[in-house]
């Protein structure tokens, strides 16, 4: 729950609002995206609330990866050349429902954009982040 409303996600995984479910079990849910960036556009998300990967237990998060690794088995009878699998996580990073939530985008060698592209890379000391991460 999110203060007193409960987030889009958690009322799809009470069935209190319609999704196009195309799987789910005891803990996860996959449901098409109402806005897809291509055919099959699926949303995995925990039935359970939180707002970021790092939040979820471990078993919640190890029975998501199990979900999606499913749902791209699932996709597959839609013929894909490739598919992305993204996640992000708080507004910065590109996370619109504050609820966790991994994409999984059937990509077809017909579309006009189907490679995800990242930002130019940085110049950073990668010995300066080792000592910062204390690895």
């Amino acid at each position: 729950m999110m203060g007193d409303i409960m987030c889009i996600f958690c009322k799809i995984a009470n069935k209190e609002i319609p999704a196009k479910i195309i799987y789910g079990d005891e803990d996860t849910m996959a449901f098409l995206d109402v806005n897809p960036r291509s055919k099959g556009h699926t949303l995995v998300i925990p039935k359970k609330h939180y707002e970021t990967f790092d939040e979820l237990p471990e078993e919640t998060a190890i029975n998501l990866i199990k979900t999606i690794k499913k749902v791209v088995n699932i996709l597959k009878s839609l013929n894909p050349d490739g598919y992305n699998i993204l996640n992000n996580n708080k507004p910065i990073a590109g996370q619109e429902i504050p609820h966790v939530h991994f994409h999984i985008i059937p990509r077809y060698n017909n579309e006009k954009e189907a490679i995800i592209r990242f930002s130019e890379p940085i110049k950073t000391d990668l010995d300066e982040v080792l000592k910062e991460i204390n690895v």
